[in-house]
């Protein structure tokens, strides 16, 4: 398809997400404009992205800082108002670069990661907003801090001035969300926390009915990634 055609379409799957979280927003009485909707734009190359930027959208997700690096200085400088987040697995060695691109890192999962986050910020002058990531379903095969080691590891975050803001996880796939996404909500409360990063292109109207304040939608607004 044409550019035109391109933003036609971006227009409309976005405007059907987003419609999807108003529906579910108002039957859980919150405020639709509550729930921010982070486009992952993970394997996307830069010009299946452009035409969702020409809907307006900006607040964007990526899992990888190379990959980022490689797409998004460019178009941030076509459109300085985007706003990224890391949304997958980071490497202490790579703390410095995901300082520097992201406004905000959603997997902080081990106090090792918290030190090189608070060097990154001290060096940079600059302080993205941090998600705590919590294995929930406790599976060996995904990241996230586990569920008992998640007060030492806030406290760490707290003690290096990292602005923790939030939790995020990723729910056993195959198993109802919800059980999951309410356990999550429970330790935000518990820990007073308001930022919950949870619910994806397939169970999102779960998230937002348990509280998400962030859903990460990728494969809804961009396709099946190749």
């Amino acid at each position: 398809m044409d550019g035109h055609e391109a933003v036609i379409d971006a227009a409309a799957r976005l405007a059907e997400v987003n419609e999807r979280i108003a529906r579910t927003a108002k039957l859980a009485r919150r405020a639709p404009a509550d729930v921010a909707l982070i486009a992952i734009s993970k394997t996307k190359p830069v010009e299946e992205i452009r035409p969702l930027i020409a809907t307006g959208h900006r607040l964007f997700g990526e899992n990888r800082v190379q990959e980022a690096e490689a797409k998004w200085p460019a178009l941030r400088a076509e459109t300085p108002d985007i706003v990224l987040h890391l949304v997958g697995s980071l490497q202490s060695n790579k703390a410095e670069a995901a300082v520097a691109l992201f406004d905000a890192i959603h997997s902080v999962d081990r106090s090792s990661l918290v030190k090189a986050l608070a060097q990154a910020m001290d060096k940079a002058g600059k302080r993205p907003d941090c998600f705590i990531q919590v294995n929930i379903g406790e599976e060996d095969q995904k990241g996230g801090c586990a569920i008992a080691d998640l007060p030492a590891l806030l406290a760490d975050a707290r003690a290096a001035h990292l602005p923790v803001v939030g939790l995020m996880c990723v729910p056993p796939a195959d198993l109802e969300p919800a059980p999951w996404f309410a356990l999550l909500a429970k330790l935000a409360r518990d820990h007073d926390l308001n930022g919950l990063s949870m619910g994806m292109s397939g169970d999102l109207e779960a998230g937002v009915m348990l509280g998400a304040t962030h859903v990460r939608v990728g494969t809804a607004l961009f396709g099946a990634r190749g």
